[in-house]
């Protein structure tokens, strides 16, 4: 009985971790929002594609993860967009050079 729990327990915890997302996509992901909604899903499959390819460092990580506290785009208000037409929105949201 108590290997059948540990089974259980180590199954969920593996699915919960593979239903978590990085800072990063997350913050990719975020940025679809200001798609045209035609191309939300082709933005966010794209995401995820070079997730797939593209392994963050540490370091991308961090910055990413501050990047989501900074860059306040609302996917259920779409003129939260037009920050990304100002540098400092651009910053923000890691689209700056």
């Amino acid at each position: 009985m108590r290997r059948s729990t540990a089974i259980t327990l180590l199954c969920s915890a593996l699915l919960a971790l593979a239903g978590c997302k990085s800072p990063c996509r997350q913050l990719s992901e975020r940025l679809c929002d200001c798609v045209e909604q035609f191309r939300r899903d082709e933005c966010i499959q794209a995401v995820a594609e070079r997730e797939r390819s593209v392994e963050p460092t540490d370091e991308d990580l961090t910055a990413c993860e501050e990047r989501l506290d900074t860059c306040t785009i609302n996917p259920d208000d779409r003129t939260t967009c037009d920050i990304l037409l100002t540098d400092e929105g651009k910053a923000a949201c890691g689209l700056a050079k």
